[in-house]
């Protein structure tokens, strides 16, 4: 694993700093009491204590997602993501980016090639994510976490968290974060894909969702900036099936009535992404008296 990420870990029993060290034919992480965390051959370790209740995306899920992000229908949400952390980051410093929620590592690795002094922590809890998230960039670490509970960060180590279509853990995020330092968030809009929605049964975006993460996060962080990016995209059946499977819908349709849903579909489908990426910055103790 990436030697900056490892130096950024702590341990989830007693919270002491992890270094790297040989076991048997692979490789642990262990922490000065003697705390042991293997890694798997995929690249990634289960720094999980206890062990989360769920699994996360499934395999098939995640086989999904890679099929549709590769296609590049989601690049300007990268682009986008990049972006922002490039306008508040400075290019040329060292720094620690930490995806929460973070799949298969795609928008952090779009942050490490826009911030070549980074690093970057891939925090999941689906085994069959973090194989692909850990080499997903060569300067990206990845490890098993239930991101709900304590993440496995040292307070103060990360310049940058990502939030993307996944759960926002506000006291954790504020915690690993240093003063001076960017969260970003991103949430879909009542319009993301709203063809989409009706005519298979999708789950609905709350129109008051911005309003709602604000909220929850208001007394932690500071709003700098926030802006809409939407794009029309043009897919077959097999994209829209690659899109409804990455996602949480795929847990709430049956396959054959799925299947069918699709079918009726126009043979090219206009679908529109619309999502708000938004960045914060951390309050200080004092701004919360």
């Amino acid at each position: 694993m990436y030697s900056p990420v490892v130096a950024s870990l702590r341990c989830p029993l007693c919270h002491g700093g992890m270094s790297a060290v040989a076991a048997g034919s692979g490789a642990a992480l262990r922490c000065a009491s003697g705390h042991s965390f293997d890694v798997a051959k995929q690249g990634y370790v289960n720094l999980a204590s206890p062990a989360p209740a769920y699994p996360g995306d499934s395999a098939q899920m995640v086989e999904a997602r890679i099929r549709f992000l590769a296609a590049g229908h989601y690049r300007f949400i990268a682009q986008a993501v990049a972006g922002a952390a490039a306008a508040l980051c400075d290019a040329g410093a060292a720094g620690l980016a930490v995806e929460a929620g973070a799949g298969t590592g795609y928008y952090l690795a779009a942050i490490l090639d826009a911030l070549p002094g980074f690093a970057g922590l891939a925090l999941d809890v689906s085994k069959a994510a973090l194989r692909r998230a850990s080499r997903a960039h060569q300067r990206c670490g990845a490890a098993l976490c239930d991101v709900w509970r304590e993440l496995p960060v040292k307070d103060g180590a990360a310049q940058i968290v990502l939030s993307i279509f996944a759960p926002r853990n506000g006291d954790e995020f504020r915690r690993i974060l240093a003063g001076d330092s960017v969260f970003i968030v991103v949430t879909p809009t009542a319009s993301h894909l709203a063809e989409l929605v009706g005519s298979l049964g999708l789950l609905s975006v709350d129109p008051n969702k911005d309003e709602a993460v604000a909220t929850s996060l208001e007394d932690r962080f500071s709003r700098v900036s926030q802006q809409r990016h939407e794009s029309v995209l043009r897919l077959s059946h097999l994209e829209v099936a690659a899109l409804v499977g990455m996602g949480p819908s795929a847990w709430h349709i049956k396959p054959e009535e799925f299947d069918a849903r699709i079918g009726a579909l126009p043979e090219v489908v206009q679908v529109t992404a619309s999502v708000d990426v938004t960045t914060y910055g951390v309050r200080s103790s004092l701004d919360c008296q």
